[in-house]
């Protein structure tokens, strides 16, 4: 049985499919998928976290995944890993409980699972990108510099 956090992701990630899918109520979803597999809270709890997260976070995620994967629009990206990609550059800029490295070997498992034969690797380089641009030190503006 995977662990919490790893169930916690497949459901958030099939909760933010549909969502992109059908525009359900990421909310409702989450809570219909929650009860019917009769999840330990806990996994209902991260889940939740993961969920409102990226909907909290979705046009600055997004412009990441635009940054980083130039030659990609979002419209023509494979739905399954865009929002695999959502959910790890959540976990890497935004949540900070679980280590970057951790976010993307759980992202590339998950592309494994459900994307396509080249899905993983697709993962793997966006996430890389942008993970190694958040190690970047920030140049300081002109005027701090004196």
């Amino acid at each position: 049985m995977p662990g919490i956090r790893r169930q916690a992701r497949m459901i958030a990630l099939q909760t933010l499919y549909e969502y992109d899918t059908a525009s359900h109520n990421p909310t409702e979803v989450l809570q219909r998928h929650t009860e019917e597999r009769h999840l330990h809270p806990k996994v209902g709890e991260y889940a939740s976290e993961l969920v409102l997260g990226v909907c909290d976070h979705l046009a600055e995620i997004d412009a990441h995944i635009q940054s980083a994967a130039r030659e990609w629009p979002l419209q023509q990206m494979a739905r399954i890993d865009k929002n695999i990609l959502r959910l790890a550059i959540y976990e890497i800029l935004f949540n900070n409980t679980v280590p970057a490295k951790a976010a993307i070997n759980e992202a590339v498992e998950l592309a494994k699972t459900f994307g396509s034969d080249t899905s993983s690797r697709f993962i793997n380089g966006v996430l890389g990108t942008i993970f190694n641009r958040a190690q970047q030190p920030i140049p300081k503006a002109e005027s701090e510099v004196k």
